[in-house]
């Protein structure tokens, strides 16, 4: 069954600040999309507006869930967590003084995924093995890769359609940024999974795109229908690669 994302012409952003202006881009079904820029840019608003958490002021967003369309304008958070729509924040947002397997708990929220909660917690110690010898350490007690892990697999406790994933880089050493984001390719391919990914770290996002997007000041400057493509742009070039 299809899992996408259409956003179209969408406008948002905070009181009088306009952040997003006229963006639009799709996240097709089994793929992982890309959405690169700089901090300040939109990337992380964008995601809120996904997750409904920032409402937009113009403009569309649909999800298709297993071939049935949803708008996401106007729905709470929880109905688009409830729809399969599960988000990987920046910062991880962690609870640090509850042991990995209660924040894994946590993560079951909706009621497919409480359905499943044996099933789940027991495919997340398998993708993360590190996890299940750990899983009852406080999770503010990890280690930053650790603790990256640890939300990935809480979002995974969801049974997500769609994994939205914001700066997984951030704060991580680059050893550590090269295995989380190899993990986030292994966890897609193998859970069949559609993922949009915003990250600033071009050279490691781009190992893993299908396609992907440059925002620029809230607006949507480039688009990378392949890999190549984003590799070969003149303006990612000149933003990532200093050429």
């Amino acid at each position: 069954m299809a899992n996408s994302i259409r956003v179209a012409n969408v406008n948002a952003g905070y009181g009088a600040v306009r952040v997003l202006d006229d963006v639009t881009l799709d996240v097709d079904s089994g793929k992982t999309v890309v959405l690169l820029g700089t901090n300040g840019n939109g990337k992380s608003t964008l995601i809120k507006c996904l997750m409904g958490l920032c409402r937009p002021t113009a403009g569309s967003i649909v999800a298709e869930i297993d071939g049935v369309k949803h708008d996401l304008v106007g729905k709470t958070t929880e109905e688009i967590v409830d729809l399969g729509i599960v988000l990987v924040p920046e910062g991880r947002r962690l609870f640090p003084r509850l042991t990995v397997e209660e924040n894994l708990l946590l993560g079951a929220f909706r009621k497919k995924a409480r359905e499943q909660l044996k099933d789940n917690i027991a495919f997340c110690y398998e993708a993360f093995p590190r996890l299940a010898e750990r899983k009852n350490q406080l999770a503010g007690s990890m280690s930053g890769g650790e603790q990256q892990m640890l939300a990935l697999a809480r979002a995974l406790m969801e049974a997500p359609k769609i994994l939205l994933i914001d700066e997984p880089s951030v704060g991580l050493a680059p050893v550590l940024v090269s295995r989380t984001i190899d993990t986030i390719r292994e966890l897609k391919t193998k859970y069949q999974l559609t993922v949009l990914m915003a990250e600033q770290n071009f050279n490691q996002a781009i190992r893993i795109a299908d396609s992907g997007y440059v925002i620029v000041h809230g607006k949507i400057a480039f688009e990378g229908k392949s890999a190549d493509e984003l590799h070969n742009n003149d303006l990612i070039r000149k933003l990532y690669l200093g050429i």
